[in-house]
């Protein structure tokens, strides 16, 4: 015995695989723009133990080469520092264009760290 199908759950499945396939397209995207970002905070979180042992110069250098390595738009490699008598606050601020469906979303990231050194 031959059954036919009319094929409407061949057209439902196809479907939800684009929706999927989208989903994990633009998922990726945003995906990539956090993992960046955490890995840029992480930096300034090492930095801030070192600080004793690293002037403010050194600081932004090794920062601003992290930010080009990971590739980041150029306004990351702006890396600030200031010092008070016992802390330390490292902080920097870009933005960074996110495409999703239909339009592209520019958002502002500010990573910092701070902590005593």
């Amino acid at each position: 015995m031959v059954s036919r199908r009319a094929g409407k759950s061949t057209l439902g499945c196809l479907a939800s695989v684009l929706l999927g396939a989208a989903l994990v397209y633009f998922g990726v995207n945003i995906g990539q723009v956090a993992w960046t970002y955490y890995q840029f905070e992480d930096a300034m979180k090492q930095e801030v133990r070192f600080a004793g042992n690293r002037s403010d110069a050194v600081i932004k250098r090794r920062l601003a080469e992290y930010a080009d390595s990971l590739g980041l738009p150029e306004a990351a490699r702006s890396v600030h520092v200031k010092r008070t008598d016992k802390l330390i606050l490292i902080w920097a601020e870009y933005y960074h264009n996110i495409e999703l469906p239909g339009f592209v979303k520019e958002i502002r990231l500010s990573p910092q760290a701070t902590g005593p050194f």
